[in-house]
């Protein structure tokens, strides 16, 4: 079951919030002792967090079908940890062996889709929440029943209070409806600020044709330029323009290019660059045509986690009137930082 965003968390009866958590989605199927897990695409996850198995076995009823996220907290207890938590999705199972003993996941289930012999997809959520209540076991400290609440002010202090832990905002459903696969019937409710950032290239979209994303970058005290996203979501007209706006910026954009080392491995460390490989589809084309580093876009982005915007980073306009020098990041706030055990110790309201 999908969301749609909304700018405001609704307040009418009959609504249940719940801390829209940044993880991978992911759905549990078990079957006696078979667990198998599954991403919200149906992409395999067992192979990648072993460490989940044995507490999912020991938490969940034995014959079942759970939704829920898959969750890194912070090595420092500082909230979750979702750059580490893309580190998991590693095609060697020596570094993953490595990985589940040194940055273990955890598990927050949300929701109930079959116990025992029954499907649950057509009965309302308070009853499937109960349901999942009543069977989940979350002693082992691994698992844990996602809190809830059915009161829009508690929504909206956790909405403020926990992005520090980095979680994406808060999600409303309703008490009465059924699970709907595929369908956005819930309501999610993301931070949104701008920021200004230097724009040092982009990628050709995926037909071929115009822009399909800029790439951003925000410079750190040392005067370093860090690559912090992508602006995307463009239609096919303005891909073209885009194009034509960037194509006087491309003489000369590799003179002093701050990325120009960025296939370097030194340079990946130091410094966040373009052009890693992507974990989930190695074959895509992560190439990128440099541009001089001398315009700025205001863009809107929901959360920044690991010194990167998460989600919805959109293209705003020009900024003619600013350097790219400006472009720092001490100009967006940072949330004070929550541990993830303040998250899921939260009881229900």
């Amino acid at each position: 079951m999908l969301a749609k965003l909304s700018d405001v968390v609704p307040e009418a009866a009959g609504w249940l919030y719940e801390p829209k958590w940044d993880g991978f989605r992911c759905i549990v199927f078990r079957d006696g002792d078979e667990i198998v897990l599954t991403s919200r695409n149906e992409r395999p996850f067992n192979r990648y967090f072993p460490e989940l198995i044995n507490p999912l076995l020991a938490a969940l009823p034995s014959r079942c079908v759970v939704d829920g996220e898959i969750v890194l907290p912070a090595a420092d207890d500082r909230g979750l940890d979702f750059d580490a938590l893309l580190q998991r999705i590693h095609p060697a199972a020596s570094r993953v062996k490595r990985l589940a003993e040194e940055t273990p996941a955890s598990f927050v289930a949300f929701d109930m889709l079959a116990l025992d012999d029954r499907s649950l997809l057509d009965v309302p959520l308070r009853e499937r929440r109960s349901l999942l209540a009543a069977s989940l076991d979350p002693s082992g400290g691994v698992v844990y029943l996602c809190p809830s609440t059915t009161d829009p002010v508690v929504a909206q202090r956790w909405f403020v209070e926990f992005e520090g832990a980095g979680l994406d905002g808060v999600v409303a459903k309703r008490l009465d409806d059924p699970y709907t696969p595929d369908k956005r019937i819930m309501i999610k409710v993301k931070h949104q600020r701008t920021a200004d950032c230097v724009v040092a290239g982009y990628r050709i979209h995926k037909d071929g044709r115009g822009v399909g994303s800029l790439l951003l970058g925000l410079f750190d005290d040392a005067g370093r330029l860090h690559h912090v996203g992508v602006a995307a979501g463009f239609t096919a007209v303005r891909r073209t323009e885009l194009l034509v706006e960037l194509a006087p910026m491309l003489d000369g954009a590799l003179i002093d290019h701050p990325w120009q080392e960025w296939a370097e491995a030194q340079a990946h460390a130091e410094t966040r660059m373009p052009g890693a490989q992507s974990r989930w589809n190695v074959g895509k084309d992560l190439s990128f045509v440099p541009v001089r580093a001398e315009r700025v876009a205001e863009v809107t982005f929901g959360q920044l986690q690991g010194g990167r915007f998460r989600h919805g980073v959109r293209l705003l306009r020009w900024r003619t009137d600013r350097q790219p020098a400006s472009c720092r990041y001490d100009q967006l706030d940072v949330a004070a930082s929550v541990p993830f055990r303040n998250l899921v110790g939260q009881a229900p309201s």
